[in-house]
């Protein structure tokens, strides 16, 4: 089997719900990564491209009919080029990164774009047919986060907590009060608001243009200026005596991801300098009430398959859902609340969490952060709502 290399990546920057990103289609929004990687790498035969993959949890609006081949279609790749659009929820993204790299090292492909993609603003509303003829109860859903047009059978089995209620679930289970989960917070928008500073998210980000205006290459989700105070007023949203509140949860947004991914042939055909070697990807089901666990089982599957240990990572990225799912799974990890190499440029708290495009995002951000900060190995990770967990490693050549 061959190695999978990731290349090059960008992104986006992130839009805040009905903020810089809302006038453009999900669409439109999966093919602009792709053309700024087209863009930076002119030389490249882009016909040679095997399929594009990318990620996307919603898929009910303007990112139906396999979002990624409209993307294709929409950024200028060759109509030859195949494109799969696939779903795991939060970890679309990665999952598309994974689903890439096995490809590649099974021979089937040598050159991949993957990623991922949400316009969580322009999700619908939908509405579910009549149970009959002139019947009057029809349901109208709104598809922007969790659960519609739920099973019974799957209410009745296993529940349907909200994702907010299986964040207060893990808080509750693992001891994780309000006052860690917003001093969590603040750090994550200190980091990201430090990241921001030294440069290193506009290392990911392409400008892109909305409505004849570009849009600068700086998230618009994070709040530098949060103090501990101003977290602390926040009600919590699931009423007295529960302790998640706005501050300490990722934000509903808009973005979208894309990554280069070669193998050692492409590498050396297309004179390729890549970021970091795909080492494996690992999932793992958890009960979907505390979902936000998942990344645990998946990581320690990961090490097993790897043959590693968790102090062999210099960077670890676990998705910020919520501050409480994170510390759930640092804490049974057995890593400090306040970790430096854990989310060290922030998370999902400060920059956002576009659904299908965090996982991208996740991989990206520690693969720039090998090369920049000269170290050897990194993991990714992400819970995944309905109760499930996602995990990748990569080390740098």
């Amino acid at each position: 089997m061959t190695s999978a290399w990731l290349v090059d990546a960008t992104r986006t920057p992130f839009g805040r719900l009905g903020g810089s990103l809302a006038g453009v289609r999900a669409d439109d929004l999966a093919a602009l990564p792709i053309a700024a990687l087209m863009a930076r790498h002119p030389a490249l035969d882009w016909a040679m491209l095997d399929e594009v993959v990318l990620g996307c949890a919603n898929q009910s609006g303007e990112d139906n009919r396999n979002v990624a081949r409209m993307a294709v279609l929409l950024c200028g790749l060759p109509e030859s080029i195949p494109a799969v659009t696939v779903n795991r929820l939060c970890a679309s993204g990665l999952e598309a990164i994974g689903q890439a790299a096995r490809a590649i090292a099974c021979g089937e492909a040598e050159l991949i774009v993957a990623g991922g993609v949400e316009s969580m603003t322009r999700a619908p509303y939908v509405m579910a047919k009549a149970s009959g003829a002139l019947a009057r109860d029809q349901q109208l859903e709104d598809t922007t986060l969790g659960w519609r047009l739920v099973n019974p059978r799957m209410q009745m089995l296993h529940g349907i907590d909200s994702m907010t209620q299986t964040a207060e679930n893990l808080a509750r289970e693992h001891g994780v009060d309000r006052d860690s989960q917003d001093a969590y917070a603040l750090r994550s928008q200190q980091r990201a608001a430090n990241a921001q500073r030294r440069g290193w998210l506009a290392e990911e980000i392409t400008a892109v243009q909305v409505g004849g205006a570009v849009v600068e290459r700086v998230d618009q989700h994070p709040r530098p200026d949060t103090t501990a105070a101003q977290l602390a007023v926040l009600k919590p949203l699931l009423g007295a005596g529960t302790s998640i509140t706005a501050g300490n949860a990722s934000g509903l947004n808009d973005g979208a991801a894309a990554v280069l991914l070669a193998s050692e042939s492409a590498l050396r055909r297309h004179n390729l300098q890549p970021l970091a070697r795909i080492v494996g990807m690992a999932s793992a089901g958890v009960a979907p009430r505390v979902m936000g666990i998942g990344p645990v089982p998946a990581i320690g599957k990961l090490l097993t398959r790897a043959g590693l240990r968790l102090s062999d990572f210099d960077r670890i990225e676990i998705n910020e859902a919520f501050a409480a799912q994170v510390l759930a799974c640092t804490r049974a990890l057995d890593l400090p609340d306040d970790a430096d190499h854990v989310n060290a440029s922030g998370g999902a708290i400060a920059l956002g969490h576009p659904l299908g495009a965090s996982g991208a995002r996740l991989a990206m951000t520690a693969a720039f952060a090998l090369r920049r900060h000269q170290q050897r190995r990194a993991l990714v990770s992400l819970c995944v709502g309905v109760g499930q967990g996602v995990a990748l490693a990569m080390e740098r050549p």
